[in-house]
């Protein structure tokens, strides 16, 4: 979380979802203003995990379409544009989830 910090995403959460899904352990989920800036959070969280030996799983979307996931298997990061992630409103259909970490 400390690297979409540092660059400079919005309304960053990390949520425990064990026990709620067998999909992953944890959803982080964060805002990005502009194309260029979830494509810059999307190299930085690709970088650091990689400097870490990780690939991910898998990647979807781009910075044009307004989402990026990045799936690490027990964490899955989700880049959003703010139109898209008042649409999908991961956090209300994850609210039963137990929020770690805020950070506005």
């Amino acid at each position: 979380m400390d690297v979409l910090v540092e660059k400079k995403a919005e309304d960053v959460i990390l949520l425990d979802i064990r026990g709620l899904s067998s999909i992953a352990d944890h959803f982080v989920i964060c805002t990005g203003t502009s194309d260029r800036q979830l494509d810059a959070l999307s190299d930085a969280v690709q970088a650091t995990f990689g400097s870490l030996g990780r690939s991910p799983l898998h990647i979807e979307g781009t910075a044009t379409s307004g989402w990026i996931l990045m799936d690490y298997n027990e964490v899955i990061i989700h880049a959003f544009a703010p139109a898209e992630r008042a649409y999908y409103q991961l956090e209300r259909l994850w609210q039963d989830a137990r929020l770690v970490v805020h950070i506005q």
